[in-house]
């Protein structure tokens, strides 16, 4: 599941792929862009931005994607075969003369003059693994309403920008509270702690294949995804429910014993368990 940290390795790889390098081929497999021509630019640099990819090519062009749900750049070689998913999913290719970038099931997928991203990222609050990373803004923008959920504001990449699904079923955990509680219900001394938290955790996990929160070896998360198993630090099971973002609602873990706040009555309807959380190379 694409979320902060997932975006940080994403534009690594393509940074790594395509920076530096001339475009001798450019296909973009959106209606509006479908007659744009990159072909003999160069590719400047690829920045992440909270869960958005910024590429800035030559000219002032910068091409901007989000990966959602289901969007995913794979990098191939010359001779690589492209597996990424069925040609019908393919919303872009970016080749050099020896690397090819292809993003599949990408939904946003825009070209913008580089003097206007901040129409497609303005409004995001500080990144948690960018250089305008701000604790403090971040905790002030979580506390601008106190009466919201924790989880929804934790998601409103508004407030600050990385938290996915993943991590904020974790961060309440760690925090001990559900993600229902209003924000100004959080004790003062785990409000303080929570921008820091939110950090380490997405860099710890930045540069890993396979996203951990745990620090143990053979379990990788304490409550996503792992309804009805057991809780690791009191055995109670684990419990799954809804919980809106704004938008949709998603699948939501928490520990009915260790983790104190409201939360749905027991009996409703179980969100379905999440595909594995395993991170590929490309």
């Amino acid at each position: 599941m694409p979320e902060g940290d997932t975006v940080w390795q994403t534009a690594k790889r393509l940074h790594a792929a395509l920076a530096g390098q001339v475009l001798y081929r450019s296909d973009l497999r959106v209606p509006k862009y479908a007659t744009a021509d990159l072909t003999g630019r160069t590719v400047l640099d690829v920045t992440p931005r909270g869960k958005h990819l910024l590429t800035r090519i030559e000219g002032g062009l910068t091409l901007h994607s989000h990966l959602r749900m289901d969007g995913s750049w794979k990098v191939y070689g010359n001779a690589d075969r492209w597996t990424g998913g069925p040609a019908h999913q393919i919303r872009a290719i970016l080749g050099t003369l020896d690397r090819t970038a292809v993003g599949y099931r990408l939904p946003v997928l825009e070209l913008l003059r580089t003097t206007d991203e901040h129409r497609a990222v303005g409004h995001l609050g500080p990144d948690l693994l960018g250089p305008d990373w701000d604790p403090d803004r971040a905790l002030a923008n979580l506390q601008s309403d106190p009466t919201r959920p924790l989880g929804e504001a934790l998601l409103d990449q508004r407030n600050l920008a990385g938290i996915g699904n993943v991590y904020k079923s974790e961060l309440c955990f760690l925090l001990r509270v559900t993600p229902w509680l209003p924000v100004g219900a959080l004790p003062q001394d785990r409000s303080a702690l929570l921008p820091a938290l939110a950090r380490k955790l997405l860099e710890a996990n930045r540069d890993r294949p396979i996203r951990s929160t745990t620090g143990l070896r053979l379990h990788d998360l304490f409550v996503y995804g792992r309804a009805p198993r057991p809780c690791l630090r009191c055995n109670t099971p684990i419990r799954a429910g809804d919980q809106g973002d704004g938008s949709r609602e998603r699948p939501t873990y928490w520990c009915p014993t260790c983790q104190q706040g409201p939360a749905p009555v027991p009996g409703t309807p179980r969100a379905p368990r999440p595909r594995p959380q395993r991170r590929t190379p490309n």
